[in-house]
């Protein structure tokens, strides 16, 4: 195969444009040309007059070699394609098949490789099958009735669910995780361009529909999902697991249990505590939504001209602040909507979502402040829930149960908002204009602000005085890791904490890839599951 960089193209280019120019730099005739796959495409928007998509791509010609050696071009090389490859099984036997609690992007991913393998695993979900979960989350934003085992956070799928979708991941990834999972979702109905796009992403509405198409997958495996089941306690003995309790009152055997619980499973994390799982307070981030038009955030990223041929534009803002913390976007969803994603009773946390199309006429993201430790009221290996607990419960009462907002001007200035500015908000729940001013300490409150100001620098106007706050953005990620080795594995034997809710991942890529990566340590050890075992 020879791979092909810094393909450029005008952003009104077509297939065939592609495939001619790939053509002209190998100096090659159209028939030469047996296979033409693209590996990624980006947006080069550094000079607006002249935006272009960037191709990396992976040509297969005839005679190959003599191709390659007429080339005199750094951006062709001769490159072999690089596949996922499973490892050999090991050959300790299991008496019990894997149990998985999640059925996250962790848990799923995780549960897939070990169907398709033979370990025919079983997956705990607090929640329901999507199928229902989408109506609970429906109810909830229509009425405020919350179902507190079926919301954003609960449910076939977790979190991401409920967000944009987005794929993209900074991990670094010589094993092939990443395509790999890229490959499963597209099995499954994702679109076929999250294989090359620069920043990939399916939408909730359709990963509403892959997420029952992978489930059934695993089942027709030899895989297992137990629904509205939650693991209330577990049993260990002589330092390793050996059963778990089931909504308080059934035990199953265990002799492997994969913790793919999520970031918001905070009474399951008390439980492990108390039953002595080794575990760490962590740093994470919070801040409020932000909401800009999203024709604004278009024009200043592409330009007039190309914004109305290119997709939404996305944004990365970021900032370091003389005090050490860090202020920048996160979970950015243009053409996306602010979603009430409550999961407590009397406690209230926002996030972001898209639909596929990205067609809402505004853009946000959460922005963001890093914390520590050092921040949080209280101390041991849950002071970080708390200290989240205490915000999200402060932010329900400045709303009354409703998403708090307040304007950026007056929240600069520490006045209520009376009406929104030139835009309105696009949002999943009810909105009450609050003193949003009052939530954030009073540290965290001056960088937010610092960082605001300073974010203009990159995109005109982004501190504009009526950007839309809604708060409180809390579960950017765990505050919580569990802690395990190089193996995988909790000092407790066979317990293996996986995902972003273990403190390991941030996101849904990375999250299914340490999913992989887990199903791949389970199998080292162990042979695959005799289909009788229960």
């Amino acid at each position: 195969m020879i791979e092909i960089q810094q393909l450029k193209l005008p952003i009104t280019h077509d297939s065939r444009h592609l495939k001619e120019k790939v053509c002209r730099m190998l100096n090659i005739k159209e028939e030469q040309l047996l296979s033409l796959e693209i590996l990624r495409q980006s947006i080069d928007a550094r000079k607006k007059q002249e935006i272009s998509y960037v191709y990396t791509l992976l040509a297969e010609t005839e005679k190959e070699e003599k191709v390659y050696k007429k080339q005199n071009h750094k951006n062709i090389s001769l490159a072999e394609k690089k596949e996922y490859v499973f490892p050999v099984p090991g050959k300790e036997k299991l008496n019990n098949s894997p149990v998985i609690v999640g059925s996250g992007p962790a848990g799923l991913f995780c549960g897939y490789l070990l169907a398709k393998m033979g370990y025919c695993p079983i997956i705990l979900e607090r929640g329901g099958k999507i199928e229902e979960r989408r109506k609970d989350v429906s109810l909830f934003w229509e009425t405020g009735v919350l179902n507190t085992e079926s919301n954003v956070s609960f449910g076939e799928g977790g979190a991401g669910t409920f967000s944009d979708g987005k794929l993209n991941t900074l991990v670094k990834d010589k094993s092939g995780r990443n395509r790999k999972v890229l490959e499963i979702f597209m099995d499954h109905g994702a679109p076929k361009e999250i294989a090359y796009e620069a920043k990939p992403h399916i939408g909730t509405d359709k990963l509403s529909q892959v997420i029952p198409a992978i489930r059934k997958d695993i089942e027709n495996m030899g895989g297992r999902f137990l629904f509205h089941t939650c693991m209330t306690d577990i049993r260990t003995e002589n330092g390793k697991i050996t059963g778990l309790c089931i909504n308080h009152d059934t035990w199953l055997d265990a002799e492997i249990l994969i913790l793919a619980i999520g970031h918001s499973a905070r009474d399951t994390f008390g439980m492990l505590f108390d039953r002595k799982i080794p575990m760490e307070a962590k740093a994470f981030a919070l801040g409020l939504r932000a909401e800009h038009p999203q024709e604004m955030i278009s024009v200043s990223q592409h330009g007039k001209e190309a914004s109305g041929i290119l997709p939404p534009a996305p944004y990365k803002v970021t900032a370091n602040l003389t005090n050490g913390r860090g202020v920048y976007s996160f979970c950015m969803c243009p053409g996306g909507y602010v979603v009430n994603a409550s999961s407590e009773q009397g406690r209230l946390a926002v996030n972001g979502m898209s639909y596929y199309k990205r067609d809402s006429k505004n853009a946000n993201s959460a922005i963001i402040v890093s914390v520590t430790p050092k921040d949080f009221l209280g101390e041991g290996p849950l002071a970080g829930i708390a200290f989240q607990r205490n915000l999200e419960k402060t932010a329900y009462d400045l709303g009354q149960g409703k998403i708090p907002q307040q304007l950026y001007g007056d929240f600069k200035n520490k006045r209520l908002s009376k009406s929104y500015g030139n835009f309105s908000s696009c949002t999943k729940g009810d909105t009450a204009f609050a003193p949003l001013h009052t939530l954030l300490p009073g540290e965290i409150y001056a960088s937010f602000i610092e960082g605001m100001e300073s974010f203009p620098r990159k995109i005109p106007d982004f501190n504009r005085e009526d950007v839309i706050l809604s708060g409180v953005e809390s579960r950017t990620s765990s505050p919580v890791r569990i802690l395990r080795d190089e193996k995988l594995e909790s000092p407790i034997k066979g317990i293996y904490p996986c995902g972003e809710g273990a403190g390991y991942a941030g996101g849904i890529m990375s999250a299914a890839m340490d999913g992989l990566k887990t199903a791949e340590m389970v199998a080292r050890i162990y042979a695959p599951t005799e289909k009788d075992v229960t």
